[in-house]
């Protein structure tokens, strides 16, 4: 049996994340949750916009949701 006595020495093996990357049907889900008639952000576009192109612009959304994901940052305009 092996004692680690610190903290320091315990390695992390983790071979899948704690928290999976969303999947293409769990952004459209969040694009249809957004509530309508609520006043567009710094981005300017409208919320209806969103939910009435999901269907064209959803897997867009997607891979820009994917990639700050795998880079663990958000861009800086966001913040």
């Amino acid at each position: 049996m092996h004692v680690v006595k610190d903290v320091g020495q315990a390695e992390t093996h983790a071979t899948e994340p704690l928290v999976p990357e969303p999947s293409p049907f769990v952004v459209e889900l969040a694009i249809g949750k957004i509530k309508s008639q609520k006043s567009p952000g710094n981005e300017e576009i409208p919320t209806e916009l969103f939910k009435a192109g999901c269907g064209t612009i959803c897997g867009e959304i997607h891979k820009l949701i994917t990639y700050i994901w795998k880079k663990e940052k958000l861009p800086e305009g966001w913040k």
